[in-house]
């Protein structure tokens, strides 16, 4: 069995609460003079944080890993370990090879610099000779796709055409091990789809990926284990489906169908808010349960922050596993005030999904397409199979109007069945 190329073991890291830092320079007097104010505060200030604890793993050669949990979770602190951006509080590190990381927007560039004078800055920090960076410029820009601005300062590229260059750079030049998070969701989705093919690829060439991402069908289709955490800790280990399921599981807010959205932590890209939405429902739930067949309804309350003519909502259905299986719209076109609650009411007509358990994404989106609030897996329910009725029976389903014929071979069963797995 070959050698990990990533050993990691018991690292934690812990930050002081009520202390700042400042890039500036200061004089002695300075220096001092923060010295005794520290020391006057320290009472107050001696609460700490710990973004990580304990975390112990390993990861081959070849290997494409996934890193999954929610905000606040310790996955960026651990790749800004893993890529010596930060020393570790405790614990060990042992990286072999050449790392290349995509953390965050602008980490690794400097803006005063070209696109061109950028790409052989970035070669020679990987430890890269001018020639090995040349002989990769020109895959490195066809797949950037900023052909046009190569020569202008990087400084003035939008956030997109700077992921798409550092993307670029950091894939092509030969790293053994590339760290990537969840930067990629700045680019288009023709650009994610290169890049996820790209990662892949340095997968079946032996090179290493970690992938931190929100998007569980990019880590299912992509990644063949994953890391999950949760408060700093690493509290599962497996392959790719297990960890999205329990991920799924620990981040569900509701069981009953109802769920209050306003204590809910928001996705880190979103921006300001100018619709606060409150609460959501489902209706026609037994017991968490809805049977196949049935029209799916659901209710959401909002509230204005501003004055808003009106807005869309968005709900994405996603598969146990993470990957989106349906997408409904519902519009409220009438103006909300500002701190009126108003509800919409969405009905998604017999969605013909497999039975199983889902779990639903809200996301509330104003004129221009501009995201107003958003909220991840706030509620799940289970499809259940459809009832079989004997043959020459029939059921009337009020949703349709309609009758609904069905012949069967088996006798009636219980249309709740919590001991089902689908």
């Amino acid at each position: 069995m070959s050698r990990p190329v990533i050993e990691v073991r018991e690292i934690s890291k812990r930050y002081r609460l009520g202390t700042a830092s400042s890039g500036q320079f200061h004089t002695l007097r300075d220096t001092l003079g923060g010295l005794f104010k520290r020391r006057k505060a320290a009472p107050e200030n001696a609460g700490e944080f710990w973004a990580l604890r304990d975390v112990t793993f390993d990861v081959l050669p070849g290997e494409v890993v996934g890193i999954i949990g929610s905000n606040g979770a310790g996955k960026s602190t651990l790749l800004k370990v893993l890529s010596r951006i930060t020393e570790p509080t405790g614990g060990e590190v042992v990286l072999r090879g050449r790392v290349a990381s995509l953390l965050e927007v602008g980490t690794g560039f400097h803006p005063e610099l070209t696109g061109r004078e950028n790409i052989f800055l970035n070669g020679v920090v990987l430890g890269m000779k001018r020639a090995e960076v040349a002989r990769k410029f020109d895959e490195i820009v066809a797949f950037s796709g900023v052909e046009k601005f190569l020569d202008t300062p990087v400084k003035r590229y939008s956030s997109g055409m700077y992921v798409r260059l550092a993307f670029a750079v950091a894939a092509h030049l030969d790293p053994e091990i590339l760290i990537v998070d969840e930067v990629l969701a700045v680019g288009d989705a023709e650009f994610q789809e290169k890049c996820l093919g790209a990662m892949s690829r340095l997968g079946s060439e032996g090179r290493t990926v970690l992938f931190v991402s929100h998007n569980m069908a990019a880590i299912s289709n992509l990644t063949s284990r994953c890391l999950l955490m949760d408060t700093g800790r690493c509290v599962f280990s497996g392959p790719s489906d297990d960890a999205i399921e329990k991920y799924i599981e620990r981040n569900v807010r509701s069981d009953s169908g109802e769920c209050d959205l306003s204590g809910i932590r928001r996705p880190s890209w979103l921006g300001e808010r100018t619709i606060d939405l409150l609460e959501a429902r489902l209706e026609r739930l037994v017991g968490g349960h809805l049977r196949a067949g049935k029209s799916l309804r659901y209710r959401v309350t909002v509230s204005a922050r501003t004055e808003v003519p009106g807005f869309l909502l968005v709900t994405t259905i996603h598969a146990r596993n993470g990957q989106p299986v349906g997408t409904a719209f519902g519009r409220h076109s009438a103006p909300l005030a500002p701190g009126k609650k108003e509800t919409l009411d969405v009905e998604i007509l017999d969605p013909g999904f497999a039975p199983g358990r889902y779990t639903c994404s809200f996301v509330a989106v104003t004129s221009g397409w501009s995201p107003a609030d958003a909220v991840h897996n706030v509620l799940h329910f289970d499809l259940q199979a459809p009832v079989r009725l004997p043959e020459g029976q029939h059921e009337w389903n009020p949703d349709w109007g309609n009758l609904l014929l069905e012949q069967a071979d088996k006798p009636p069963v219980n249309p709740v069945n919590p001991q089902m797995d689908p």
